[in-house]
């Protein structure tokens, strides 16, 4: 799973989220991601579930294809404060 990949499933599992994705690790291991989702979904809602919303949108591939992520999420007016 390539960093384009994670981005598009993230963005078509969480409504108007924007994903920017990075391989922060040696580009040869393609597992591990440095992950920051901009999205409405985030109001309201502590870091530990708007985390837990990326996971759910990531679903089995957390377990299958990538083995760690560094997780960034922000609400679009956090991320443009």
């Amino acid at each position: 799973m390539d960093e384009a990949a994670v981005a598009d499933l993230i963005e078509s599992e969480l409504p108007d989220a924007t994903a920017e994705v990075t391989t922060p690790r040696d580009p040869d291991d393609d597992k591990h991601y440095a992950v920051t989702v901009v999205s409405p979904v985030f109001e309201g809602e502590n870091l530990v579930d708007q985390h837990q919303l990326v996971h759910d949108a990531l679903g089995e591939h957390l377990t299958r294809d990538i083995h760690a992520i560094e997780l960034e999420t922000y609400t679009p007016e956090e991320y443009e404060g």
